[in-house]
């Protein structure tokens, strides 16, 4: 069985107990449907220019791309994911979810005009409470920020940060800039302000190439590639001091898998111990900063053959680091019956609910 599917698998004979899934999606059907929230001299300038909204969305996930959305999850003539019947009919009702963490990626960091952003963020927050939030009280939600303007998106977290239902700031992993440095930490000090986490989410637009090293020839290639990027975002964090200065931030990584943590950590570790002098601020091992401040999304898992994937999650050190979650309507074909096979007792029930009911404090 998949993770999503729960082929020929009822939920009960999977996992009794409660259940959050702190990875679902909401796609923006069209521009249209945001007029409503939008002050009206966006929406005319929105129709003069004939503009259709981002494009970001559409390179991030390719409209007809495997990845993008299961095919059992595809509608003639509606985007996936883009209307709340859907996401409760293909996972929260099958799954019995007690809680579900609800992102909208919609690219508003690659609008480049400043006041536009911030409005299209709005837009697409005031849309989320009022067709999502409001209509299923199983849903939690990350709000949208426009991530260029990191004094705008502080005022955006503080306009609707105490909402009940927003728990989480996302953050697309592709920035131009370095999530670690203090230009952003207005951002992380508006975030701890209104007690939410910041979540690392796939997707993000960047003025250079989006990898470490260059431009890629295929999406394969690039979406094989994107972990990277999640390496070097929270490597900034860690040795620019983020989590010495906002000791309260809670971050959480989404569609990067986890499988990589332990080796990256102890590299970390290596590099910290020999070079610390440059850095007198990070008080002690990065993986055990990881360790307090981080939590992965088990969407996708990555596993391999069951001996390695074992050895993986003892390496991780830790029962609390990894939470549940679907990605839907995203394609990755985790089998979660095997995780939950291979991983502890100790962490079972934290890894289907507990860690993320903590995480976000729901």
């Amino acid at each position: 069985m998949t993770t999503a599917l729960l082929a020929g698998t009822k939920r009960s004979t999977l996992w009794t107990g409660p259940v959050i899934d702190c990875d679902v999606h909401a796609n923006v059907p069209s521009i249209d449907t945001l007029f409503d929230y939008m002050d009206p001299v966006w929406v005319q300038g929105t129709k003069e220019r004939g503009w259709h909204g981002p494009a970001a969305p559409r390179l991030s996930y390719p409209p007809g791309a495997a990845t993008t959305a299961r095919e059992e999850w595809r509608h003639e003539a509606l985007m996936p994911a883009s209307q709340l019947s859907m996401l409760q009919k293909d996972i929260l009702n099958p799954w019995q979810v007690d809680r579900a963490v609800l992102n909208c990626y919609y690219g508003v960091d690659s609008l480049r005009h400043p006041d536009w952003a911030a409005a299209l963020a709005a837009s697409v927050n005031d849309w989320i409470i009022a067709e999502w939030l409001s209509k299923d009280p199983r849903l939690a939600a990350s709000l949208v920020i426009p991530a260029r303007d990191p004094i705008a998106a502080a005022a955006e977290i503080d306009r609707v940060g105490s909402h009940p239902g927003f728990v989480q700031v996302m953050l697309p992993v592709r920035s131009e800039r370095l999530y670690g440095q203090r230009i952003f930490h207005p951002i992380y000090e508006a975030a701890t302000r209104n007690d939410l986490v910041v979540g690392l989410q796939w997707g993000g637009t960047t003025e250079d190439a989006p990898s470490p090293t260059g431009y890629s020839s295929w999406y394969a290639e690039e979406y094989a590639a994107e972990t990277q990027v999640y390496l070097a975002q929270l490597t900034s964090m860690v040795f620019e001091g983020v989590f010495q200065k906002f000791p309260t931030l809670r971050v959480a990584v989404m569609e990067g898998g986890f499988s990589w943590v332990p080796m990256w950590g102890w590299s970390m570790n290596k590099k910290w111990k020999g070079l610390r002098r440059e850095t007198p601020w990070v008080d002690r091992l990065p993986l055990d900063i990881v360790r307090d401040h981080v939590r992965f999304s088990v969407a996708p898992a990555d596993l391999g053959p069951r001996e390695h994937s074992q050895r993986i999650i003892e390496w991780l050190g830790s029962d609390d680091l990894l939470m549940f979650a679907t990605d839907y309507p995203h394609r990755h074909d985790d089998h979660i019956d095997e995780l939950l096979d291979i991983v502890p007792e100790t962490m079972k029930a934290k890894l289907m609910s507990q860690t993320a009911k903590s995480w976000y404090k729901l």
